[in-house]
């Protein structure tokens, strides 16, 4: 009888043991089913979020981010892929015409190598780096006083941030050529000959002309149009008459007789007007020749030079507008399977030795991976390295020749 009452007592004992442990179990499940459902329920219960005001550009005196040589690591690319760019079928060539980034202005002066018949100043953004040419007159003309030799046949690209507000126009951008030299031609279509590219919010329009004519040549877009306070990166590609602009991954406009016959360019400036209410920042002009002979250079004399392979500052993630030179390249290297190529990447002499080294060599890196990834180029036809700043081809004492030493070489093995 007794060995009996012990067993029930210890089958009783397990029983609630056991019950116990799965009433545990269910409230914790029912905990969190019920945290669950309150979650759930607070996504349709709560008030949508406010969104994020939108960023704002900025003066800003207190930083100077000059876009010195790029010494740092570089942060994981969230970069559009180069396959979107494939419109992008210019190439830039193996001369540095023009480069202005303003790095040489104190923020706040107007810059030295420009004048003007209004305001305007050097500033800095919050939202990228480097100096920027405020033009915030609303009305008014800001040339650049030096002449520039320009090729019949040249690629000319800039950063541009319209800014907020209701300025239907960004900038007129104005090529012009002049026979007799003026500091500051006032006239609306100023020299003997030129051509407008009018950068608006709302459409991209160009106007070219010869002798103040009232017969403008003209064309108009609506095609990726220009953002206000973001970056935005504009390419002309002007080909004898031919024009063509680029921007956000395509192209434009292409207008085969946009300027007329016999114009040689020679001066720029960039317009604004009253009724347009325009207002904008400029930086990183940069003016190269076009059409290399890509296949000359790297067959037959065994080294070219480019600076159509670009790069973010501090960053070795190569840029989408790269794309229609690495086709280029990747099409004689896909001719011809029998050539294998180094590839060398040079920075400008800012910033210490060993960023500069290490910084070069990633960029070297990228390129090589660009053409096996997005060319389907062997990479055992390809090495890679970097020299820094150790082997410049100008002195390192101005924008333009910063520009210069800034490139990628390919040569032959």
């Amino acid at each position: 009888m007794k060995t009996a009452q012990i067993l029930m007592m210890l089958f009783f004992c397990l029983g609630f043991s056991n019950l116990q442990a799965q009433i545990d179990v269910d409230q914790k499940i029912n905990k969190g089913l019920n945290s669950v459902g309150n979650g759930v329920k607070g996504l349709f219960n709560k008030k949508k979020p406010t969104p994020p005001a939108p960023q704002k550009v900025v003066k800003d005196t207190s930083k100077v981010q000059t876009q010195k040589s790029e010494p740092g690591a570089s942060k994981p690319s969230t970069a559009t892929p180069l396959a979107a760019y494939s419109k992008y079928d210019f190439v830039p060539g193996d001369k540095v015409i023009f480069y202005e980034d303003f790095s040489q202005d104190a923020v706040g002066d107007f810059p030295a190598l420009w004048t003007t018949d209004v305001a305007g100043e050097v500033n800095t953004l919050n939202i990228t780096p480097g100096n920027w040419f405020n033009l915030n007159s609303g009305e008014g003309s800001y040339w650049f006083m030096n002449n520039i030799d320009f090729p019949n046949n040249f690629i000319m690209e800039f950063d541009i941030v319209p800014k907020k507000g209701g300025a239907r126009y960004a900038a007129d951008l104005v090529l012009f050529g002049e026979t007799s030299y003026s500091e500051m031609d006032k006239n609306s279509d100023p020299g003997n000959c030129g051509i407008h590219v009018a950068i608006a919010k709302s459409d991209w329009a160009t106007a070219g002309y010869k002798n103040s004519t009232s017969v403008k040549l003209t064309g108009s877009s609506q095609v990726n149009l220009v953002q206000e306070e973001k970056v935005n990166h504009v390419i002309l590609w002007i080909q004898n008459r031919r024009l063509r602009i680029y921007h956000q991954g395509g192209k434009v406009l292409d207008i085969p007789t946009n300027i007329y016959e016999g114009n040689k360019f020679n001066r720029m400036c960039f317009k604004l007007y009253r009724g347009a209410s325009c207002a904008s920042y400029i930086s990183n002009i940069k003016i190269t020749n076009a059409a290399p002979d890509t296949r000359y250079k790297l067959l037959t004399e065994g080294k070219l030079v480019t600076y159509g392979i670009n790069f973010d500052v501090n960053k070795d993630v190569v840029k989408p507008e790269s794309y229609g030179t690495l086709k280029e390249i990747a099409k004689v290297l896909t001719e011809n399977p029998g050539v294998r190529v180094k590839i060398i990447g040079h920075t400008d002499g800012d910033g210490a030795d060993a960023a500069n080294l290490d910084l070069s060599k990633r960029r070297g890196a990228s390129v090589k991976n660009e053409l096996v990834k997005s060319f389907g180029i062997d990479a055992s036809r390809l090495e890679s390295d970097g020299m820094g700043k150790s082997q410049p081809v100008a002195p390192n004492d101005s924008p333009v020749n910063k520009a210069l030493n800034r490139r990628v070489e390919f040569i032959k093995l």
